[in-house]
């Protein structure tokens, strides 16, 4: 049991790259890009000191409760070995001493039906919130979509898509759009179309300062921006992470202008494309609603997604330690709390435009 020093940044990134549970968020890289949270990495290691097992933990301090620890997407490990996962939680224990905390959340890519893995957690000690079904009920989504890619062509994946997703996509090259990879300097362009696509779509859009930043971190190597144009003009633009043997899809935009040229239905293809040729495993769209309804507001996401012939993934949702339960109950509470008065806020400020 251990915590990652200066001296061990290199053999824990090595051993997060090679494994099969390899996920950016849970890289260094990440964390620098989280400049609102202190990182720590804890290890769980063999009889000869090898990394056997990781949780990247992010610590912020909510005012008012205190300090919340919080890990996306770990732990990193073979998640039905119970020894390990007893490793790591008490390196987590002692990380919950040294910041006072009062509760560490997880939210690992482990799907729902997993019981052995919710078996091994709740025998720890761990408790399981699994109810969640909207985007705003979760930090990440509990629901996604995954294609998987390893070992294939690109005639084989593209067979794999819905017949309409084959025709946007040669529909968008016949009319003229153009992909083109962008440099830091383009961020701005695709910002000013995220913040078009937000104000459609009732969304909340980060700074530029913010794409900035995860663009010195991670690019070239981990992250890429990708623009698609009509008549030398960008209407539509993606920002994909790379990591270990994953390609994930992280941010889209697209503008109000053009949108009957497809773009976006170009963009994911040209990005699996190069997925195929990095002979990664899995390419991830992320997250869409659990609420699978053609009334739904978001079900237009979920059709797009779905298109492209990727498996609808439910994962086991919200695994945590409530380090003072009251405390964590009283918070969940002003969390919820909060995001509905945003959602009102944000309905009203649209029923005055």
């Amino acid at each position: 049991m251990r915590f990652v020093t200066k001296e061990t940044e290199n053999e824990y990134t090595e051993f997060l790259e090679k494994h099969d549970r390899c996920n950016f968020q849970q890289s260094l890289e990440w964390g620098k890009v989280k400049t609102a949270w202190t990182k720590e990495v804890v290890l769980a290691e063999d009889e000869d000191g090898k990394i056997i097992g990781s949780i990247c933990v992010l610590i912020r301090k909510v005012p008012i409760f205190g300090n919340m620890m919080y890990s996306s997407r770990g732990p990193v490990c073979d998640i039905h070995d119970k020894k390990v996962l007893e490793q790591l939680t008490e390196c987590v224990k002692e990380l919950a001493k040294k910041y006072k905390a009062f509760v560490f959340r997880m939210e690992p890519d482990i799907k729902k039906d997993d019981n052995e893995f919710r078996k091994i957690v709740e025998e720890i000690g761990y408790k399981v919130k699994d109810d969640a079904k909207d985007f705003k009920d979760e930090i990440q989504p509990r629901f996604v979509f995954r294609l998987d890619i390893k070992d294939k062509t690109e005639d084989e994946i593209l067979a794999g898509f819905h017949q309409k997703t084959r025709y946007n996509i040669r529909l968008a090259t016949k009319k003229g759009v153009v992909v083109k990879e962008g440099s830091r300097e383009d961020l701005k362009d695709f910002h000013k179309i995220m913040v078009e696509t937000g104000s459609r779509d009732g969304f909340i859009i980060r700074p530029l300062e913010y794409f900035e930043k995860m663009y010195d971190e991670l690019a070239p190597k981990h992250m890429k921006l990708l623009m698609a144009y009509y008549e030398d003009k960008p209407i539509s633009g993606i920002i994909p992470i790379m990591y270990g043997n994953k390609t994930w899809y992280l941010y889209g935009a697209s503008s109000n202008s053009h949108r009957n040229l497809m773009p976006n239905y170009l963009l994911q293809w040209e990005m699996i494309k190069q997925a195929i040729a990095n002979k990664h495993d899995m390419y991830d769209f992320r997250g869409v609603s659990g609420v699978v309804d053609e009334s739904h507001p978001q079900y237009g996401l979920y059709r797009f997604k779905k298109g492209f012939g990727a498996e609808f993934t439910e994962f086991i949702g919200e695994v945590y330690l409530p380090f003072k339960p009251l405390v964590y109950k009283m918070y969940k509470f002003a969390e919820k709390s909060f995001r509905t008065l945003r959602d009102w806020k944000r309905r009203i400020k649209e029923g005055k435009k």
